[in-house]
């Protein structure tokens, strides 16, 4: 079912999603003072393009005063603006009733367009995994 959610995901806009946070990513990363923000755009752009079956959850160790001050940073940037796209977006999605799972992952990625910056994003089936080899 989750595969079925994602190709469908894919489709109804997840793919563009995706393609505006890789290329805030690379933008972020040629002013190389804003490094941190695009790896942080490039991992959310990951989890836009394939959101059903992942989660976010905090990064152990990565919750200190760095992630807090580019978290603020990002909010009055960028955050609230992406965060107002992502319920407009969500409120559109939700007219039709195969579009309520997808509102609801459109939904689900505000939290992390807020505040990226100490995130990481895991399979469900194993939330407790702090690193991947």
């Amino acid at each position: 079912m989750k595969t079925l959610l994602n190709i469908i995901w894919l489709v109804c806009g997840g793919l563009w999603l995706a393609l505006g946070y890789f290329f805030a990513g690379i933008i972020c990363c040629l002013l190389i003072v804003t490094i941190p923000w695009g790896i942080a755009s490039f991992r959310i752009a990951s989890y836009t393009l394939w959101p059903f079956g992942r989660m976010v959850v905090d990064k152990p160790g990565g919750n200190g005063v760095f992630s807090l001050l580019g978290n603020v940073i990002w909010l009055v940037v960028a955050g609230i603006w992406i965060a107002i796209g992502h319920v407009v977006t969500a409120f559109a999605m939700a007219i039709t009733i195969i579009g309520i799972p997808l509102a609801i992952a459109n939904l689900k990625l505000i939290p992390v367009s807020l505040m990226p910056l100490g995130k990481q994003i895991v399979p469900t089936d194993r939330p407790f995994v702090t690193s991947y080899r």
